[in-house]
């Protein structure tokens, strides 16, 4: 089992920054391939970026693509995104989440494929 908490949200300016980290404390990280979730009212939770156990491969929602970035830092039980050229769309509650899995290099893009989740953490982004 594992516990993940979210950290880094807030209020920014469009055009503007941050970076969000998900803290994992339990079982073995690098078991874990993660994913970073939105939801914003009214709509559905959508996966904005995935990435493997080892890293090695990640995946990207087409609406976020060239401006977010996933990382993790596996020695340090932390999974990242940073947000980049944030548009008021991007506004929601993000969440990390994780699963467990025995392939290196396989990640998962639907929320249903995982079975932790973090409380999330609010983005609110100004126009």
């Amino acid at each position: 089992q594992v516990q993940l908490v979210e950290s880094g949200g807030g209020l920014v300016q469009a055009g503007g920054s941050l970076r969000l980290s998900c803290a994992a404390s339990g079982r073995t990280f690098s078991v874990y391939a993660m994913g970073w979730f939105r939801q914003a009212p009214g709509k559905e939770r959508e996966c904005v970026a995935a990435i493997t156990r080892s890293g090695g491969a990640t995946y990207y929602a087409d609406s976020v693509k060239g401006r977010f970035t996933i990382s993790r830092d596996n020695a340090k039980n932390t999974v990242y995104l940073q947000m980049n050229s944030l548009k008021p769309e991007d506004a929601a509650v993000y969440s990390c989440a994780a699963r467990s899995t025995s392939y290196s290099y396989t990640y998962y893009s639907k929320p249903g494929e995982y079975g932790y989740w973090g409380q999330g953490t609010q983005v609110t982004v100004s126009s």
